[in-house]
């Protein structure tokens, strides 16, 4: 099969060329057009349900409305976690399904468990809501707006009513949040007093208010041939005139409602939140995307359309889009991978040309490479995958092989038609049929090989959760690309020498061996001489390594991905919870203030609690504050120990740092926003709060533990208004009506809405602030009751209580979250010494245990999902071996090349930092495939030279010195290709890549030199008829 195809290719040379142009034209075409993302889409399919629930403390948030929610969606089809978060007048539920489930049919799913449990959530409960379809990677945007003589109530307006509808009128937009700035009410403020005065009821000025802002319909009239369509204009937005409505007539005297309230425009309150931008109060637009939108090209269309918003706005009015740009990350990323991509690219030119000396062998090889590329693209196009730095990142990996098939091609043909050339002129054959002769006689092993590493890569696709749809991108790009080369040698390879390597010399002179090529046979046919007469020390002096490499494998640390540079950092400041907004606020400001005098800070942008319906629930205690950065004169980690140490003046706060697609990746892993979460579960939140504040004090000195929190759930002051329902029935107050009169009367209640043109305001009822501005004045709130006018005092106890500020569960029970970071130490030597530590100091009363979350705990899935596929990549690897060699011994020979990689492998992680990653581990697997095709080319060449008539020894000196040449250009190409992206680590978009790279390029090292003397030696000892003979004496004349 493969030779018709290299006849047919040879055959057809002209249609082959053509093909190929075209096969580049369309695929170049196709990757400028391709979407572009910094990371493949990582999202666990999730559905988040939020429910306002306004005034409601958390517990009861949790039992009227969580519980029910988390009950409802439980038992759904493919749920695999559920988990919870009530706060005050919110609750959040945060449903997520088995990776691989269709969100569509998640969202469903979900929707028809609510539909049900929304009719049983009480009146005063809103509507239970989906979150946008987003990803984790959604945010790709937080705008600032700050105004110098704007107000922040025009400017709020400005973002919710001018900017958030245009920005969600962009294609890809899914999400627009706004937070910040004082929101506009029209308020109805009643003066109890006044009413007591009047004799006006709270049903009374219900019944006034309800419906007293709409227009009515007059149907239409017909006249003089003319339809006249009648309203009736009811709605204002003139507080004034809002004011006149009639609520009662007293003796024909009217009593209008501005006789017993005061309607005015106002804020609305209690605020959710507040925000800033360098210290100065603003408000932050956060913008989120939809799946499958195309980050930079979203970002371009977000940045006209505010451009064309500016001209429209105040004077005054600032709009910075560098609080947090997603497009800047991806865009560094981008780059530095495709520079990785083009200096590896010139590796492999100055390599090929140094061993061949020769311009157009070096370019029949090196057209591999984009034809290869642009292939690769195609395909990840039709696969509906992305451009990203993990799909890069394979092309990048594989650059170096994707010429290793062309390479021995060319090589072989070259050397080929040279021999031909050399021959007497009668005896020559025609160029083609050594061109076919020569492409078929290396054929084989190279298919081999081909399959051999991508048998290596298969277990990357046996990785689940975030770590597969991470990691397999970049599987598949290397793939395809080393699949595309191998179609490319056995097609154009051989088209290309026809026209390029079938040309005499002009003075018809035999063309001499490269010198580069000639030198390294001579050093190396000594040393190998030398080898095989020393076997026992050759073997003595290497034995020992791959053992010591092992050991020093299983001292090295762990970690499930290296730290990303995202050139942004994520802090969250949390105080003490039931401290007041603007007391939160003011330590929001010192914060910003420290970090704006870090040289590296180019700006900050804080929010301080949440925005409506934001699935980000923070409380009023905590801040999240972004802050973009440019390094310097130091390293990211030198700029996060300065920022560390600075905030530590802070009084009574917990400092979290993290980068924003770190903390999201945590957030998704464990719910938690940082690499350890220790999660502590049972019934009591108090004791939970206490049991968390003994695993702190426990694990504070582990060497390595940075911002260690335990979750802020704790007992906030309440007022808790306790119904005297004896006295309640004394003066004809039903349950019901006294629970109105509270949820009114001091929550407040919307009972219409003010339009503005297309803006509409909410036009609340409540009782004024002077009449609820502390416990004895609600005692003496004056209250309807039956007729009579009573004190609130009569028919309530008010008293002074705590409860919690909020309560987090996970698949229904309630929990606490002790976490933390880590700094300069790996994750899993931190992680076992917490554990160890938390053993020996925690006894947990009955009903309390404690699980461990976050990235170690996919860290040690996905390695033991590895190890064991490993295990089948390898017996695949020796069957494919086996089925080329049929031999036992001879594939066994061929796989002593895996520890001989191990050696350059361990090392070089060793000395760049001692951690071993995932990436790190694929990059052992990966390197076990491409190491093994050395030790495959050796003992196919000397199989083919004993079959030619050699004896075994003849066989494996001359066999090695013919394989010399292209395996060390294959060697060299796979491994100097890498070395931008093993030194570029810290760079953004290569952090994945690099300890791959850095595993196969010392492993490509160590097994290339030790694979030269150790396979010839053990091809040596295990064949039979070798065995008979003694070869101390024997020389080979080495032309």
């Amino acid at each position: 099969m493969l030779n018709k195809i290299i006849r047919f290719s040879l055959n057809n040379r002209l249609t082959i060329l053509v093909v190929s142009v075209l096969l580049m034209l369309v695929g170049t075409y196709t990757a400028s057009n391709m979407e572009v993302d910094v990371f493949p889409d990582l999202n666990a399919p999730t559905v988040v349900v939020m429910t306002e629930a306004t005034g409601m403390a958390p517990e009861e948030v949790e039992r009227l409305v969580t519980f029910p929610v988390e009950t409802a969606v439980n038992g759904a089809t493919d749920v695999r976690r559920v988990r919870s978060s009530s706060t005050t007048g919110f609750s959040i539920v945060w449903v997520e399904f088995d990776w691989g489930t269709d969100i569509y049919r998640a969202r469903q799913i979900v929707s028809e468990k609510l539909a049900v449990v929304g009719a049983d959530l009480p009146d005063n409960v809103g509507k239970p809501t989906l979150g946008p379809q987003s990803s984790i990677l959604g945010e790709v945007m937080i705008i600032g707006l700050t105004a110098d003589s704007t107000s922040l109530q025009d400017l709020r307006t400005l973002a919710d009513w001018t900017i958030r509808p245009r920005l969600l009128s962009i294609g890809g937009v899914a999400q627009v949040t706004v937070l910040g700035g004082d929101i506009k009410e029209y308020q109805i403020l009643l003066n109890p007093e006044r009413m007591k005065h009047y004799g006006i009821t709270l049903a009374e000025v219900r019944a006034a208010v309800d419906q007293m802002n709409r227009n009515a319909s007059g149907g239409v009239l017909y006249e003089y041939g003319n339809e006249y369509i009648i309203c009736g204009l009811l709605s204002t937005n003139d507080a004034a005139a809002l004011g006149k409505t009639l609520v009662k007539s007293i003796d024909d005297i009217p009593i209008m409602l501005e006789s017993v309230a005061e309607v005015r425009v106002g804020n609305k309150a209690p605020k959710l939140g507040l925000a800033s931008e360098r210290g100065q109060s603003a408000v932050l637009v956060t913008i989120t995307k939809q799946p499958a939108t195309s980050t930079l090209e979203l970002t371009e269309r977000l940045d006209r359309s505010l451009a064309d918003l500016q001209k429209a706005l105040p004077s005054d009015v600032k709009v910075s889009t560098d609080i947090f740009r997603q497009e800047r990350f991806i865009e560094n990323s981008i780059s530095n991978v495709r520079k990785a991509l083009y200096e590896g690219g010139i590796f492999v030119v100055i390599v090929l040309f140094i061993f061949l000396m020769n311009a157009r062998a070096t370019i029949i090889s090196l057209v591999t490479i984009p034809l290869s590329l642009v292939a690769s693209f195609l395909a990840l196009k039709l696969m509906g995958l992305t451009i990203n730095t993990m799909s890069l990142g394979g092309m990048a990996i594989a650059i170096g092989s994707l010429v290793d098939d062309a390479i021995v091609d060319v090589e072989n043909v070259y050397k080929r038609l040279r021999e031909n050339r050399m021959k007497p002129r009668e005896e020559q054959d025609t160029v083609l049929n050594v061109i076919f002769e020569a492409s078929k006689e290396v054929r084989m092993p190279i298919l081999n090989s081909t399959f051999i590493i991508i048998a290596s890569f298969v277990p990357l696709f046996f990785l689940s959760g975030m770590e597969g749809r991470m990691l397999v991108p970049l599987g598949i790009a290397f793939i395809i690309a080393l699949l595309a080369s191998t179609i490319v040698a056995l097609t154009l390879t051989p088209v290309l020498c026809s026209y390029l390597l079938a040309k005499r010399k002009k003075d018809d002179s035999p063309e001499k061996e490269p010198i580069v090529a000639k030198k390294l046979k001579g050093w190396y046919g000594q040393a190998l001489q030398w080898s095989l007469g020393n076997t026992k020390k050759v073997l003595l002096m290497t034995g020992g390594v791959p053992v010591a490499a092992l050991i020093v494998f299983f001292t090295l640390g762990r970690s499930f991905l290296p730290p990303f540079n995202e050139g942004s950092f994520t802090i969250n400041v949390s105080t003490l919870p039931g401290i007041s907004l603007e007391e939160s606020d003011r330590m929001g400001r010192m914060a910003e203030e420290i970090l704006l005098s870090v040289p590296e800070v180019q700006t900050v942008g804080r929010k301080t609690g949440r925005a409506e319906l934001d699935e980000h629930a923070l409380g009023v205690n905590v801040s999240e504050i972004e802050v973009p950065f440019v390094l310097k004169d130091r390293s990211k980690d030198e700029v996060l120990a300065d920022i560390r140490e600075k905030l530590k003046v802070l009084p009574g706060v917990n400092i979290e740092i993290g980068q924003p697609i770190s903390h999201r990746i945590d957030a998704m892993l464990s719910g938690t926003r940082a690499n350890i979460a220790i999660k502590l579960f049972g019934p009591d939140l108090n004791r939970l709060f206490a049991i968390g504040n003994q695993i702190k004090a426990s694990v504070h000195d582990v060497k390595g533990v940075a911002d260690l929190n335990v979750e802020q759930q704790v007992e906030r002051p309440q007022l808790k208004i306790v119904p005297k329902r004896e006295m309640l029935a004394k003066y004809g107050l039903t349950p019901a009506s006294f629970a109105e009169i509270v949820n009114v009367m001091l929550a407040g209640e919307v009972v219409s809405q003010v339009y503005e043109g297309n803006r509409s305001f909410d036009l609340s009822l409540k009782v004024n602030d002077e009449s609820r501005e502390s416990a004895d004045r609600i005692r003496d709130l004056i209250i309807d009751a039956g007729g009579r006018k009573i004190p609130f005092a009569y028919v309530a106890d008010i008293v002074s209580a705590s409860g919690p500020n909020t309560i987090n569960r996970e698949n229904v029970s309630r929990k606490i979250v002790v976490s933390a970071n880590v700094a300069g130490r790996d994750l899993r030597s931190v992680v076992n010494d917490i554990q160890e530590r938390i053993d020996a100091d925690i006894t947990l009363p009955e009903g309390y245990h404690i699980e461990y979350g976050g990235q170690f705990e996919s860290e040690q899935a996905a390695s033991r999902t590895l190890l064991v596929t490993s295990v089948f990549s390898i017996l695949v690897i020796f069957l494919l071996l086996f089925n080329q060699f049929r031999s036992l011994s001879q594939s066994a020979v061929s796989l002593l090349n895996l520890p001989l990689a191990l050696i350059g492998g361990v090392f070089a992680i060793f000395f760049t930092g001692g951690i071993i990653s995932i990436p790190a581990i694929i990059g052992f697997i990966s390197l076990f495939g491409i190491a093994t095709r050395n030790g495959m080319l050796l003992i196919s060449r000397y199989n083919d030279l004993q079959q030619a008539g050699l004896s075994p020894y003849e066989s494996v000196l001359r066999g090695s010195l013919d394989r010399l040449n292209p395996i060390l250009m294959t060697a060299l190409t796979s491994g100097l290709a890498l070395i931008p992206l093993a030194l570029g680590g810290e760079l953004p978009g290569n952090e994945i890549q690099s300890p791959m790279a850095k595993v196969i390029l010392g492993g490509l090292f160590s097994s290339t030199i030790l694979n030269a003397f150790i396979v010839p030696i053990m091809y040596l000892l295990t064949d039979k008829s070798y065995r008979e003979r003694t070869f101390r004496n024997r020389q080979l004349t080495i032309e």
